[in-house]
């Protein structure tokens, strides 16, 4: 970087955004980075190439590109070194991959994503690896859980869908009192609003196909750690040679600089609408932690900075057959939210969460737990689409 570029984190964040990670002055004054796609790399002399002695080897070890993303996110995350991989779910799984082996014993927190299970309960299974899913409250309670071999805890704030908040200080403190390796899927609030190794967690992961790319278009994860892991992550990420794609870290980094002004948009039109549905009668609980009647809302307000734009309700229903009868009614009515997984992008999208899977979280009561995202729109344009499916989920 040119002197005047250098990071500065005294700057206001959607400065830092703007800035990070990139000079335009290193591509004649472009202002975005060009897309270098590359798979082989050449070398000026034999001697180079028997030593690796250049910064670029090949496609897999990082381009210009995946570069500037990756020195974009260390910035955010203040680590101190970043992989890209070609989604969320394979951010997790790398990490896992990462810093277990079979015979350990790891602790993962029970409201996790849901294909993170999926992952603990197959691959690390047969690969010899014991997964114990805890109570996302449980905070510095979690010792009671740690064996020996516990080499693992995993964290996720809020948790999946019911958005469970965890006190990460107080687990940090436990685990690393047995040197076992702290994650967290940040997600949800990215490190603008939360930022995990601030707080002592030891590797930070987020699905940047969400507010980081922004449009629901990329498929990409981001595996950030601390200086005392960064190696056995870069190690283990070379081993496996799973790798970003260049485009997708340009449309990624491209996101990133209007990422602040989007997600305190997210933010504002959520907490409106979370607002909003708590007022009314046909709504039983709203799973919001910003909101003060959520358990766990004085985590939130002590540790976080802001909230996100997906959050979850309760739709109330009497007998516990009508609830998916209901759930579709509600659904099927609506006309600007979309029916579709993922979020973080512009548009807004309402799903029905199940919740079959969960070992030791009881689900929310009184009814189906319906999940949005709330997207760009105009907030009464989408108070207007609720209505239209509480009415017909009513009716159902």
């Amino acid at each position: 970087m040119t002197q005047d570029r250098k990071p500065n984190s005294s700057f206001g964040i959607n400065t830092q955004l703007v800035r990070a990670g990139y000079d335009p002055f290193d591509y004649h004054g472009f202002i975005n980075p060009p897309p270098v796609r590359a798979s082989t790399v050449l070398f000026p002399t034999a001697e180079i190439m028997e030593t690796h002695a250049q910064k670029y080897t090949y496609g897999t070890r990082g381009t210009p590109t995946t570069n500037a993303l990756c020195d974009a996110i260390d910035e955010l995350e203040g680590a101190a070194g970043t992989i890209l991989v070609p989604s969320g779910l394979a951010a997790v799984t790398i990490a896992f991959l990462a810093y277990l082996s079979p015979g350990d014993h790891a602790l993962v927190v029970d409201s996790v994503y849901g294909p993170t299970r999926h992952f603990c309960e197959t691959m690390l299974s047969r690969f010899g690896v014991e997964v114990e899913f805890y109570d996302p409250m449980i905070g510095a309670g979690i010792e009671t859980l740690f064996r020996p071999n516990t080499k693992l805890v995993h964290t996720e704030a809020p948790g999946s869908n019911t958005f469970e908040m965890q006190d990460i200080p107080a687990i940090v403190a436990v685990a690393h009192r047995y040197d076992a390796v702290v994650s967290m899927d940040n997600t949800w609030a990215t490190p603008l609003y939360f930022r995990p190794l601030d707080f002592g967690v030891d590797v930070s992961i987020q699905g940047v196909t969400k507010y980081p790319a922004g449009h629901s278009d990329i498929l990409m994860g981001t595996v950030s750690a601390n200086a005392r892991h960064w190696p056995r992550l870069k190690e283990t990420n070379g081993s496996l040679g799973i790798c970003g794609a260049p485009d997708d870290a340009y449309q990624v980094l491209r996101g990133l600089r209007t990422m602040g002004v989007r997600l305190e948009r997210h933010q504002q039109s959520a907490l409106a609408i979370a607002k909003w549905l708590e007022s009314r009668e046909d709504v039983a609980q709203v799973l919001h932690p910003a909101l003060p009647s959520f358990p766990g809302h004085y985590l939130w307000k002590r540790d976080f900075k802001g909230a996100s734009g997906i959050f979850s309700f309760v739709l109330r229903v009497e007998r516990k057959e009508d609830y998916k009868r209901k759930a579709q009614a509600f659904l099927n009515a609506l006309t600007l939210f979309g029916l579709g997984y993922s979020w973080g992008g512009f548009p807004s999208l309402a799903l029905h969460v199940s919740l079959f899977d969960r070992k030791v979280t009881p689900p929310p009561t009184g009814g189906p737990v319906l999940r949005l995202q709330i997207g760009l729109e105009d907030v009464g344009d989408l108070i207007g689409d609720l209505e239209r499916g509480l009415r017909a989920a009513g009716e159902a």
